[in-house]
């Protein structure tokens, strides 16, 4: 009898590629979503891209009963289930406290009883968020800066500065202390911390891996608060041109679906680690304003980027991983070619039909600048 795999959040944009690569390597899949209407629409319907070979059982994280039906005869514990976006944390903290944090500690708590769920593995999918900005350099020293100032945004200076010297961002890696900036990103530093703590009183071998910036096929298009590349593509499809923040410099690490897939089932066969935090991104930065300029190329939209030279309230400047621990520990080495990988983005992205929500949620913001 093949092993079994529980996905929270299975049929969501991560979860749903990973419960057809646990299929195809062997095991039983079993998805456990609520199909929120902000990640699938108002459709109220599951999406048909999963095979029918995984078994779904339609709840919320936050239902303890919910939970202990989907765990029953489980050996992994994939947590995918969580409210996703930095922007909407901020002003609904209630519900992301709930969903990420609550939810979390519901599912916890039911692990720790090794008679009845003597799962071996749990993996938890952690976020670069939690560490707010990324690692610098200043005058030779590592720089760890706290977020750029209001006075600083209103001038329209980007960089970070020490010392009135601008910081060079480097390559960031786990040892970095966290600081998150978002009720988003606290409530992921919240799962991690958690699930390791958990893990280890518990004797549950637990991974965290801390994903950078995905991008891939099934990634929202309706909703405004999703992965950049998704957002503007939304955009290009509807006809309006990609709408950045700042002047577009912002480095970012931009990781395929792919990839990340690769880097759970390697945590999931890896059973010389009982405890990890590993990141999981390509390690190569790419500007925001780059990766607008791509796909208006590869949708041959006749028009420029919207630049606003304005910031979002609790947006970085620059953020990219260093992977060589993942590479070394779990043997990751990503493959996804970020142009190659937006085109086969744009091919599926041309499939669908999407609604450019962003206008209405760009009224919402509070810009600096």
């Amino acid at each position: 009898m093949s092993e079994r795999v529980l996905i929270t959040g299975g049929y969501g944009f991560v979860g749903s590629h990973l419960a057809d690569a646990y299929l195809e390597q062997g095991y039983s899949v079993r998805v456990l979503d609520n199909l929120d209407p902000t990640v699938h629409g108002s459709s109220n319907k599951a999406p048909t891209y999963l095979s029918k070979d995984v078994e779904f059982i339609r709840g919320d994280i936050r239902d303890t009963d919910t939970l202990v039906a989907s765990l029953k005869d489980v050996s992994i514990v994939s947590h995918h289930a969580a409210a996703v976006s930095v922007v909407q944390s901020m002003s609904n903290p209630s519900r992301f406290a709930e969903v990420n944090t609550l939810g979390t500690a519901r599912l916890l708590e039911l692990l720790t009883d090794r008679n009845r769920f003597p799962i071996r593995k749990l993996i938890v999918p952690s976020s670069m968020s939690i560490y707010g900005e990324g690692l610098y350099q200043a005058g030779g020293n590592e720089v760890t800066p706290h977020l750029r100032s209001k006075e600083q945004l209103e001038s329209k200076s980007w960089e970070i500065l020490s010392n009135g010297e601008v910081c060079q961002p480097v390559h960031t890696p786990e040892t970095k202390p966290s600081r998150p900036t978002s009720i988003y990103a606290i409530t992921k530093h919240d799962q991690e911390e958690m699930a390791l703590a958990i893990g280890e009183a518990s004797g549950i071998p637990t991974i965290a891996l801390r994903y950078f910036n995905i991008y891939g096929p099934r990634q929202s298009l309706c909703n405004p608060y999703t992965g950049v590349a998704a957002i503007f593509s939304s955009r290009l499809l509807n006809g309006n041109p990609p709408v950045v923040f700042e002047d577009g410099g912002q480095l970012r690490d931009f990781v395929h679906v792919s990839d990340i897939v690769q880097a759970n089932i390697l945590a999931t066969i890896n059973d010389s680690i009982d405890q990890g935090v590993y990141n999981i991104g390509s390690g190569n930065p790419v500007s925001i304003l780059e990766v607008a300029e791509r796909l208006i190329r590869l949708f041959e939209f006749h028009g420029e980027p919207s630049i606003t030279q304005t910031a979002r309230p609790g947006d970085i400047r620059h953020c990219y991983a260093d992977i060589s621990k993942a590479a070394k520990e779990l043997g990751y080495r990503p493959k996804a070619i970020f142009n190659d990988s937006l085109k086969e983005l744009i091919g599926w992205v041309s499939t669908q039909t999407a609604t450019d929500n962003f206008d209405a949620a760009y009224k919402k913001l509070n810009l600096t600048g």
